[in-house]
């Protein structure tokens, strides 16, 4: 059985592997990248899914100010490939809206497969105004309103906003500076 669950720093280890393992070595050069590296994921919004000590499914929310509207960047969302095809992915997202509204949060953008993302209500209308830090294909940088409306005034450059952890990160084995 798989339980979606707040992720643990037990949980580190296993996410990295299974980001390793679904997104390759190039993950870090992702645009989305400059907005996570040197934050902490949005707080009660960092899941992970669970088949008994297995973690077979990651998704985490960060902050984020999408031209001048506090907003969420989701991401990234990775399933182990053994255990796709089975909705845990669908599982995931909606658990992940819920809270994220649940917290008040009122949008949430992304970068993604549009007709993947599409079902859960992400539009790439909502972006039209918005400029990430790096290339990106405008057909997959999507967002939803959690409220209505909640992009109407947003135009410009989507910036990191989230927490700064107090020590510096580890990839690989090596400290590097936050």
């Amino acid at each position: 059985m798989i339980h979606i669950d707040q992720e643990m720093l037990f949980d580190v280890g296993q996410r990295e592997a299974l980001l390793d393992r679904v997104f390759g070595p190039n993950r870090f050069g992702k645009t989305s990248e400059r907005l996570r590296e040197g934050r902490l994921p949005a707080e009660g919004l960092a899941l992970v899914a669970r088949v008994g000590e297995r973690l077979v499914g990651t998704l985490r929310l960060w902050h984020v100010n999408a031209g001048g509207v506090p907003a969420l960047m989701l991401g990234p969302l990775a399933i182990d490939p053994l255990f796709r095809g089975e909705g845990l992915g669908t599982r995931m997202m909606r658990e992940a809206l819920q809270r994220a509204a649940a917290h008040g949060h009122r949008a949430v953008i992304l970068v993604g497969d549009a007709p993947y993302y599409g079902r859960f209500g992400f539009s790439a209308s909502l972006t039209a105004k918005l400029e990430l830090p790096g290339p990106v294909d405008p057909a997959r940088f999507l967002a939803l309103e959690l409220v209505p409306g909640a992009l109407a005034g947003a135009r410009g450059l989507v910036r990191a906003t989230g927490a700064v952890p107090l020590f510096p990160r580890v990839r690989d084995g090596h400290r590097r500076a936050a």
